[in-house]
């Protein structure tokens, strides 16, 4: 058969569209730094900010598909179809995300622009409680849920749903109560010197008396006027039977002095200072919990003087009589209680108990109490006592935290007794406790059913790596994992509980929106599309999440990430991640996007990459957690030497080619690894790195090292600044210079001590406009090309 020229023609068209088929199919994104460190609009704009709408029929969220230059919110309905974007006239329509429900969940108080209102669920239609000047916050209902209370100027309202009366409960005054309403010893005497002698003096005092009285009966009625000096009022809450307001008082140090941290570039042109924090060891925040006894009209602080271990120091100050110490006299006086903070009370629904947490300020005790508000008497429920620090997912002071099971006479909260964060009931009549949860996992996110039937969790039960969403009998029992998808996800529940709206990612692919059945087994249905061609054009590699016994025999689990055909003796980085307390060698879209895609572009340039979650890292329990105590710089860097050696017995690096890098506490280990383990790392990489930990923040530092003043020699052994004379490999150190969280002064002085011992095989980059996190692509790019430069000129072999 004899094919005609258009025929010919035709078929070598389909041919040659065919061939550009394929050769677009097997292309891949030939990555470089620039490509990476653009504004990462360019990887697609993951949904964020997931909440469900009052009726349960719509997701909202926020998104950009478009790469605007700001999100906008979109919505999507229960069944994830008809994915718009929400007009500005809805926006302004819905209620305030955050807010508080009565316990039917038919009504929501919540504030919006400085404003209350009342939303009525079945309606949807909102109700505005207020409309002034002033701003009014934290609302929520009475106990009777006849009310709607909130803070106005320091203040506690309350306004009734059904009349809108409006009632002034508290009188919070700053300053010290007047003079002349305080009592002088002296005057006093003559006042009853005057009593005692003339009877026209006692005549008219008994009328004064009587007169007053009176109009203190017909005068309305007005809530005690209480001083509060300079003090601050927080956490105002009206008890069941509006008798008592509970209120902290929140005193700030005048004393503590503040770091400043310069700014070289302005508008104005001149240097302008940010005042930013004090050091670790400072003068601190103190709080007290008082009650306002509005019966009695009195008002008492609650005191834990009675407390159980509220005299045991902690066990480094190594005391050898906790409750009492020697006086300058030789004689033995009662130790001062410990400082503590009360959180609460948390009401149970009934308005039959109270119950407060309370956390020691040396970071070492943290107490569930029952509150007796009449009398002020703590009763001590579950104590958890850590001679490192307490911590870990849900232990925290908020109701979120913590909450009372239906039958009113039990409270569920986490604790790491077990060495893992799990859930617990304690009957707040007898102390019984319970654990509803066990297991080498962690719990956390945890809220209980609108029926009080079951718990719902979010829980690392598969894998250490691995989040998802489960749910309990509400007394403990079968755990029901919901999800099932590799990787991590963040869960809403609909009003109804039927539906989940769940943002999951997996460790090569961004968060994306699902909605799934509330249904073991369900399958989840993808809403959002958000990567962008570009993004999806390279193959992004999964790494392999494996794990590695330290020297001391811990497990230790970490992210690889390998060349396809890996040459023999090649190059190998480790990388440290920041926070201490964080998990990065998991199975989802890491928080380190930009450095997950620099070990990319590693593995292509020939680099074995290692992600190591180390000791002091989040998502391993208790013993992981505290593994830093008194050391940083000891297991947590001794986890990456043990790496260096995995990388060169199993995956045949050349000891003699491994580089390290790292943020803030990955810059610190950095630091500590280039000057204690010079053999060990050939070049090295610290960004933003604290070299000093007596100069970084309290409630971080303290946790880990206690204070510079009782516990030095902690300080000293984890602090890189003395070890300087140890650098030998090649070491790059970046630093924004308006970091308000570690100060550029600390590599300044780093810097000093480098020159002043000789050392010339280090450099330091600086970045005039960059904070703690870099926001700018040009400070990224600048800042990851000289990384990069760094491994290639130390690590590589030379041609």
């Amino acid at each position: 058969m004899q094919l005609t020229r258009k025929a010919v023609a035709l078929m070598a068209f389909m041919l040659l569209g065919s061939n550009v088929a394929v050769q677009a199919q097997n292309s891949k994104m030939e990555l470089s730094v620039e490509k990476i460190m653009r504004d990462p609009k360019w990887i697609g704009t993951s949904p964020s900010n997931v909440f469900w709408s009052e009726d349960g029929k719509k997701i909202y969220f926020s998104w950009n598909p478009d790469g605007n230059k700001q999100d906008s919110l979109y919505s999507v309905s229960a069944d994830g179809k008809n994915l718009k974007k929400v007009s500005p006239q809805e926006r302004r329509s819905l209620p305030g995300q955050r807010g508080e429900y009565n316990r039917a969940e038919t009504k929501k108080v919540y504030e919006k622009n400085g404003d209350i209102f009342l939303y009525d669920i079945k309606s949807g239609k909102a109700q505005q409680v207020t409309n002034t000047v002033e701003r009014e916050s934290n609302p929520d209902f009475s106990h009777d849920e006849q009310k709607v209370v909130y803070m106005r100027d320091g203040n506690l309202f309350a306004w009734s749903i059904n009349n809108g009366q409006l009632k002034q409960l508290t009188d919070f005054k700053k300053g010290r109560k007047p003079a002349s309403e305080t009592k002088d010893a002296q005057r006093e005497w003559l006042k009853e010197q005057q009593l005692a002698l003339l009877q026209i003096v006692r005549d008219r005092k008994a009328e004064e008396d009587a007169t007053k009285q009176q109009q203190k009966l017909e005068a309305p009625s007005r809530p005690k006027e209480i001083y509060i000096e300079e003090k601050f009022v927080n956490n105002v809450v009206l008890g069941p039977g509006e008798r008592f307001i509970t209120y902290q008082l929140i005193n700030r140090p005048k004393n503590a002095k503040t770091a400043i941290v310069p700014n070289f570039v302005t508008a104005s042109g001149y240097t302008e200072d940010i005042n930013t924090r004090t050091k670790v060891g400072d003068a601190q925040t103190a709080t007290e919990l008082f009650v306002y006894d509005t019966q009695r009209d009195t008002a008492y602080a609650i005191t834990m003087k009675d407390v159980e271990g509220i005299y045991e120091q902690p066990a480094y100050l190594q005391q050898p009589e906790a409750n009492s110490t020697a006086s300058a006299d030789g004689k033995t006086k009662k130790q001062e209680p410990r400082a503590a903070a009360i959180f609460g009370p948390y009401w149970s629904d009934n308005g039959k108990y109270a119950v407060v947490v309370a956390r020691a300020q040396d970071n070492k005790d943290r107490w569930i109490m029952k509150l007796d508000p009449a009398t002020g008497k703590l009763t001590v429920l579950d104590r958890q006592r850590d001679e490192a620090w307490i911590n870990g997912p849900g232990i925290s002071y908020g109701p979120g935290d913590i909450g009372w099971m239906p039958d009113n006479e039990r409270v569920w909260f986490h604790s790491e007794e077990s060495g893992y964060s799990h859930l617990y009931a304690v009957n707040v009549s007898n102390g019984q406790k319970k654990a509803l949860t066990s297991g080498k996992y962690e719990v956390s996110d945890v809220r209980m059913s609108d029926d009080k039937k079951s718990f719902y969790f979010t829980a690392n039960k598969v894998h250490p790596g691995e989040k998802h969403f489960y749910r309990m009998p509400v007394n403990g029992g079968e755990v029901v994992q919901l999800t099932s998808m590799a990787g991590a996800h963040e869960v809403q529940l609909s009003p109804d509980e039927k539906n989940l709206a769940i943002r999951y990612s997996f460790s090569n692919k961004p968060w994306e929106l699902y909605v799934m059945d509330n249904k073991k087994g369900a399958k989840p249905k993808q809403v959002t599309q958000s990567l962008t061609e570009e993004f999806k054009s390279y193959n992004w590699r999964e790494p392999e999440v494996i794990s590695y016994k330290a020297q001391d025999g811990a497990d230790v689990y970490a992210r690889v990430y390998q060349p396809e055909n890996p040459t023999q003796n090649g190059p190998a980085v480790v990388f440290v991640h920041g926070a201490g307390y964080l998990q990065n060698a998991h199975k989802w879209w890491s928080s380190y996007f930009r450095e997950y895609m620099f070990h990319n572009f590693l593995v292509d340039q020939g680099y074995t990459v290692l992600d190591i979650d180390y000791r002091g890292s989040a998502g391993y329990g208790r013993d992981v957690r505290t593994g830093i105590y008194q050391f940083m710089g000891g297991k947590d860097l001794s986890d990456h030497v043990d790496g260096a050696k995995l990388l060169v017995d199993k995956y045949k690096v050349d000891p003699k080619r491994i580089g390290i890098y790292g943020g803030s506490y990955g810059g610190f280990i950095t630091l500590m690894a280039m000057f204690t383990e010079p053999d060990v790392f050939a070049a090295g990489a610290a960004l933003r790195s604290v070299t000093d930990w007596a100069h970084y923040n309290h409630g971080y530092t303290s946790n880990i090292l206690n204070t510079p003043y009782t516990d030095s020699t902690a300080y000293t052994k984890s602090s890189p600044i003395y070890y300087a004379e140890g650098l030998k490999g090649a070491l790059l150190i970046a630093h924004g210079m308006v970091d308000t969280n570690v100060h550029f002064q600390d590599v300044v002085r780093l810097s000093q001590r480098l020159i002043e011992l000789g050392k010339d095989n280090w450099e330091l980059a600086v970045y005039p406009v960059e904070d703690h996190g870099f926001t700018e692509p040009a400070s990224w790019t600048d800042e990851y090309k000289r990384i990069f430069k760094l491994f290639e000129e130390n690590l590589k072999e030379r041609k």
